[in-house]
């Protein structure tokens, strides 16, 4: 039966189903530790922002709002 098997192979299933969910689990906490700096990946977000959609960006360094014109290949 299906029963027996899974209870048989239990400690197998269990460490596939953590093996599984390990990437998700690092993606998670790789955009939270994003969300707390102050370099990326925010400002990578922004610079793309600003070369697909035209959106100007904000730096650090100085005051004011910034556009730039991207070289078209």
């Amino acid at each position: 039966m299906l029963i027996d098997e899974i209870l048989t192979n239990e400690e197998n299933l269990r460490r596939i189903v953590c093996i599984a969910a390990e990437p998700g689990l690092i993606t998670a906490l790789g955009y939270l530790d994003g969300c707390r700096s102050a370099w990326l990946p925010m400002n990578l977000i922004q610079a793309q922002r600003d070369y697909f959609g035209a959106h100007p960006y904000e730096r650090i360094d100085a005051k004011g709002t910034f556009h730039m014109e991207w070289k078209k290949n």
